[in-house]
């Protein structure tokens, strides 16, 4: 079966692999991808993961950031002969002239149980809303956003204290396994196709800079919540001594009884100890800090923040 697969980011590679790998099923005849970037301190171009892959393996690559309206990257789909095209985080809309073109259409591999958030930022809005089970869906792609049939999904657990870094990893994982189980039987037209249910639908929007900044009026699992779907991206903050300080890892702290009174505000420190600094949040909750990092830092523990600020209890965060 000839493959056309479409990705950039990191998420995609385990996808491309596990193509690659099964060389007796799949020949992987043409990568699309987005362009090069700048990326790090020093503004490198950067290409994407995907690229890098395709490249080591001597498959062609053809680059855009707008796939929409684009006839050369339409003939160079042609050109290819594909029986599938496979998508995996690759950021752009597919109009139909490009994802009916094969035989076999167009399959996703998107980051949640659809048709639970659809979307850009499935994996950080799953973390933001505390969800306890997230999951990967095999899906076909159809015009509207991630409203395609599904061909298969896999749940999996989410721990309290996983990031957004740790589950894309996973998932993307789980992704890749499901599939190369789920192509050869939708292929051979052996697998049970299902629509969505549409009026389930949630939506998971892009990350909004304003989003990253902590509200200590929430409680506590919230902003656990909001610290732990932003790491590593594009990391949780607040404001410290004038100036912003990431909060990289927190852990929810259960009540304690030292500096407590009707006075404590939202985002007060309440406690310096070795390894220990607890912050007030709303409702009377409280979160403990474990990592962060201060302006042109790197990221430290809490007892190196301790230590090289001189924090004091009654300080306010935010």
């Amino acid at each position: 079966m000839r493959v056309v697969f479409l990705g950039t980011p990191e998420f995609a590679v385990p996808s491309l692999e596990m193509v690659l790998n099964a060389s007796q099923k799949f020949e992987v005849v043409g990568v699309i991808t987005q362009p090069d970037r700048p990326s790090g301190r020093g503004q490198r171009l950067t290409s994407p993961p995907i690229k890098l892959l395709a490249s080591a393996h001597d498959i062609p690559v053809f680059q855009t950031d707008r796939l929409r309206g684009n006839l050369e990257a339409l003939e160079f789909l042609k050109n290819l002969k594909p029986d599938l095209n496979v998508v995996v985080a690759f950021g752009q809309i597919l109009t139909p002239d490009f994802f009916n073109y094969p035989r076999l259409g167009t399959v996703n591999v998107h980051a949640s149980l659809l048709p639970k958030y659809r979307g850009a930022a499935p994996i950080v809005r799953t973390l933001i809303n505390g969800e306890i089970d997230s999951g990967v869906t095999i899906m076909q792609i159809d015009e509207g956003m991630d409203t395609g049939d599904i061909l298969s999904q896999v749940v999996v657990p989410v721990s309290d204290d996983m990031t957004s870094g740790e589950l894309s990893k996973l998932l993307s994982e789980k992704g890749a396994d499901l599939l190369i189980e789920t192509i050869p039987d939708y292929a051979n037209g052996e697998i049970q196709i299902c629509p969505q249910e549409h009026t389930q639908s949630t939506y998971a929007s892009s990350i909004k800079k304003e989003e990253a900044k902590i509200n200590w009026e929430n409680p506590a699992v919230a902003v656990h919540n909001l610290v732990r779907a932003l790491n590593p991206v594009p990391t949780a903050f607040t404001r410290f001594r004038g100036g912003k300080l990431k909060i990289w890892k927190t852990t929810k702290q259960k009540q304690i009884t030292s500096h407590l009174s009707l006075s404590n505000q939202s985002g007060e420190i309440l406690t310096v100890e070795k390894d220990k600094v607890v912050v007030q949040c709303g409702n009377n909750t409280f979160i403990r800090l474990l990592e962060v990092q201060l302006p042109n830092r790197k990221r430290i523990s809490v007892n190196d923040f301790i230590n090289g600020s001189s924090l004091k209890i009654g300080e306010v965060l935010g």
